[in-house]
C-alpha cells in the first residue's frame, strides 16, 4: 500500500530522499509518494506500473481515478494528540524567550492543556440538548421570565485571552418553560469556546428561541475584554454591551422596555474586571 503525501516540486530535485529526474522517478517500497498529481514524472517501480505523463496515482496503480471527495467528513476537524498540544505550549515559552526545561516550566505543558480542556469545554457540548427537558405545568404562568447577572468567562478568538462579564437572558413563553439552571449552562456551553462577544449573544438567544420557540427572547451580555485592557490601547475599565432581541422584544417597544426595565442598567462590578 502506498503511503501519502510528500509535496513534489516544479523543478526537478530531491524530496525526502527521493532523487527526480526529470523523465522518471526511482523509489522503494517504504519510500512516501503522493497518489495524485504526479503529472509531471514517469514513475518506475521494477515490474510495477508505471505513470505516464498526465496520469495519476491512483490509476496507475488502482486501476481506479481518484476520489473527488475529501478523505475528511465535511466540517470535520483533525484533532491534534495532546503530546502535540504539550509540544506547542513549549514552543511558545522557548519562542517568548525562556526555557521549557527549567524546573518551574517543565510541567507547565501538561497544566496548559488541561486548563484548555477546561477553558474550551463547549466544543463537545450540544447546546440544544441542554433545553430538550421542559415543563408545561406552570399553571398557565405567560409572563416573562427573566434570569440576570449570570457570570460569564470566555475567550477572545483573536487574541485567546478572557471575557470577562455577566449575561442576562428574558423569554416570554409560549406554553413550555426550562428550568432557570439551563439557562446558565447554556451560556456555559457558548463561553467556553473561542469567541467574539456579538456571536455569543446571538448564539444564546437564537438557541433558545429554536428549541423552545417562546413569543419572545432577549439576551443582553456585558463585559470586559482583556484583549483591550490588558494589551494593546490598554484602556481598563470599559465595558461592552451587547444584546439581541427576537420576537415581541423585537417588535413591541412596550414589551422590550419592560425587559430592559427588569435587567436595569449595567451595574458597578457586572463587567468581571
Amino acid at each position: 500500500m502506498l503511503a501519502a503525501a510528500t509535496r513534489i516540486g516544479a523543478a526537478p530535485g530531491r524530496i525526502d530522499g527521493l532523487v527526480i529526474a526529470e523523465s522518471n522517478l526511482v523509489f522503494r517500497i517504504g519510500d512516501v509518494i503522493t497518489l495524485h498529481s504526479l503529472s509531471q514524472v514517469k514513475i518506475a517501480t521494477g515490474d510495477g506500473p508505471k505513470l505516464t505523463k498526465g496520469q495519476d496515482m491512483d490509476t496507475a496503480v488502482f486501476g481506479t481515478p481518484p476520489s473527488t471527495s475529501s478523505p475528511i467528513k465535511s466540517g470535520a476537524r483533525c484533532r491534534p494528540s495532546r503530546s502535540e498540544a504539550e509540544a506547542a505550549v513549549r514552543t511558545l515559552i522557548g519562542w517568548a524567550g525562556d526555557d521549557p526545561d527549567r524546573e518551574g516550566l517543565t510541567e507547565t505543558p501538561e497544566r496548559v492543556v488541561r486548563a484548555y480542556e477546561e477553558f474550551f469545554a463547549g466544543y463537545g457540548e450540544d447546546p440544544e440538548a441542554l433545553l430538550a427537558t421542559t415543563f408545561e405545568e406552570t399553571a398557565a404562568y405567560d409572563e416573562m421570565i427573566v434570569l440576570r447577572d449570570i457570570r460569564l468567562e470566555s475567550h477572545c478568538e483573536h487574541h485567546m485571552v478572557p471575557i470577562l462579564g455577566k449575561a442576562h437572558i428574558g423569554y416570554l413563553p409560549s406554553g413550555r418553560v426550562v428550568g432557570i439552571s439551563k439557562l446558565a449552562r447554556l451560556v456555559e456551553v457558548f463561553t467556553k469556546r473561542m469567541q467574539t462577544q456579538e456571536a455569543l449573544t446571538s448564539q444564546i438567544a437564537d438557541t433558545i428561541q429554536e428549541v423552545l420557540k417562546p413569543r419572545g427572547v432577549g439576551v443582553v451580555i456585558e463585559a470586559a475584554h482583556q484583549c483591550m485592557t490588558t494589551r494593546g490601547i490598554r484602556k481598563p475599565g470599559g465595558s461592552m454591551v451587547t444584546s439581541r432581541l427576537l420576537g415581541c422584544f423585537r417588535d413591541d417597544p412596550t414589551t422590550r422596555r419592560e425587559l430592559l426595565a427588569m435587567i436595569g442598567s449595567p451595574r458597578s462590578g457586572s463587567n468581571g474586571a
